[in-house]
Parts: structure tokens; sequence; C-alpha cells
């Protein structure tokens, strides 16, 4: 799990005990999140797999099941979490979670304030950048929704680093207790000029801002009134676009012009054809995400 060990750093290297929340890996596109349960098993195409074979195992081990099939254990990271965690709302990827952490300058002791939690998918990663000694205060209007969002924090062992809170910070602001105090804060909401007068005072001096919108209205009226009291103002739009990598087997002999398969020469002479030659090849894959929406940044203009 993202648990920390006690000197409060994020540390993997253990071995996968009872209770620990481990990402079962199929391959690339079909993974999913189990806690281990030693008299459990887990069934899928590849066979029966029994947890209590899984105990004391290192996280990334190959475990087989009762018919031959394998899958990998893997630590729950951020990445991996973002891939597998349940859908309450529309989530953030991991192209733009990492381009809003280094944008926010995000590091080790920092306070994030988050409006709203939704999924938490961002709230994961940023819990990770300001580890160990930081702290995330996310809110959400939704109470069943902060509701699940803070059991999976818990279940992912981030309790002490992520404080829900539920709250409509378009309407009522963030808490005054947070006045001066924040390094950056994230909203990703309805409304976010609503919001940004609050997040400015939330702000110390030359804290950063970040809005996620996914239409470009939005954007328009969230940079008017982020020209009152920030400056640096500037919008982007992460477009990810993935390759597919593989090795193919060429199975022409080269007669065509094209490469030739691999010879062995025959202790009379004469030449047999083995296996023909493997070749890498990279294409686009044919499903491509598009556009997910704009991350706007600013920074709080200094008195």
């Amino acid at each position: 799990m993202l648990a920390s060990d006690s000197a409060r750093k994020f540390s993997f290297n253990r071995l996968i005990s009872n209770g620990d929340l481990v990402i079962v890996y199929e391959r690339h596109d079909i993974m999913k999140a189990v806690t281990v349960s030693e008299g459990s098993v887990l069934q899928n195409r590849y066979g029966v797999f029994k947890h209590s074979d899984w105990l004391g195992k290192p996280f990334g081990s190959k475990m087989f099941s009762n018919k031959g099939g394998f899958v990998y254990l893997l630590a729950p990271t951020p990445e991996l979490w973002t891939l597998v965690l349940s859908h309450r709302t529309q989530i953030l990827y991991i192209a733009d979670i990492s381009f809003v952490v280094m944008y926010l300058e995000i590091v080790p002791g920092c306070l994030v304030l988050e409006s709203g939690t939704g999924s938490g998918s961002l709230t994961t990663s940023l819990a990770r950048a300001v580890a160990p000694t930081g702290h995330v205060y996310t809110f959400d209007f939704h109470e069943q929704r902060a509701g699940s969002a803070r059991d999976d924090f818990e279940r992912t062992g981030l309790g002490n680093l992520v404080t829900v809170g539920v709250r409509d910070i378009q309407g009522e602001g963030f808490p005054d207790e947070f006045t001066g105090l924040a390094d950056a804060v994230f909203l990703d909401l309805p409304q976010p000029w609503l919001a940004i007068p609050s997040a400015a005072k939330m702000l110390k001096q030359d804290g950063t801002l970040c809005s996620f919108s996914p239409c470009i209205e939005q954007v328009q009226r969230s940079c008017e009134v982020l020209q009152i009291s920030f400056t640096d103002i500037r919008t982007f739009e992460v477009l990810l676009r993935t390759y597919e990598v593989r090795e193919e087997k060429l199975e022409d002999d080269g007669s065509n012009g094209s490469l030739p398969c691999k010879r062995k020469q025959c202790s009379d002479g004469g030449n047999l054809i083995s296996s023909p030659i493997s070749s890498v090849m990279a294409r686009p894959c044919g499903e491509a995400k598009g556009h997910t929406g704009y991350l706007t940044f600013s920074r709080l203009r200094c008195l």
C-alpha cells in the first residue's frame, strides 16, 4: 500500500503482508486493486491464485496459478492507483497530473488546498509530492463522495497526509484557518471564478494556483477574475499520444528486396533457412485520448 515506514518516507521494500493493498497486473490494460486476505483467492482467466501464496513476497513478484498462468503483484503507486480507482467523477490522468504537480511547484513540506476531491486521483499524487512533512486539505461539497474518498485514502495508507472536508468552496470559500498558509491551491469546479478570491486569501506570497476546466469559456471567465490578484497567467492543454512497441517477425526470405531470414550453414555446405528475423515495430495506438481539459496556472501578485 502507499503506507510510510517509521521514517515517514514512502517505501515498498518490505514484503507483502495480510491486509496490504496490491495491484494485480494481468496486462497493461487489465489491472485490479486487491486487498490481500489469507484464505481468499483471486480467480481470473489465468486460473486461481491463493492469497496465502502472496504473503512474504516482495512487490513486483510474478505469481503462478493452478493452471500455470501468472500475474504480477505491483505496489499501488499513484500512477497505478489512478488506473484502477473507482470513478465517482471524471478524473485527471497522469499527463495532466504530472503537469499540475510541476507547475504548482509542489515539494515535500508544502501545504496544498484542493477543491473538489472527486475520485481522489490527483489528491493521491499531491500527497506523495508533499510527503513526508506536508499535507493536503481537499474539499468536496458532496458528503457521500467525500466519505468514499476518505475511505480510499485510508485504504492506500495516506490518512496521515490527506484531510478530507465537506464544504461548498464556490459558495463559502476555503476555511479562514488556512489564510496565508497555503503554498498552492488547485480548483476543479464548474465555476472556479467564484472561488478564486478566497483562494487568493489562502495563498502565501508568491503562491501558485491552478484551475482545471473542460470548456474554454470557463477559462476565459476565470482569467478575468485572476487578473485582479494574480500574475503570470497561463493556460495549457496537455494532449498525450501513446505508441505501441512490439516485436514482429518478417516472413519474407529476402527475394523481394526485404530483410532476409537468418540462415544456418549445413555440414554439406548448403544453406538451411531457420526462423525469420524479428524486428521491433512502433506505431501510434489506434485509440488516442483527446482533450481532457484546460489547465490555467497563475501566481499570487506580491504586494
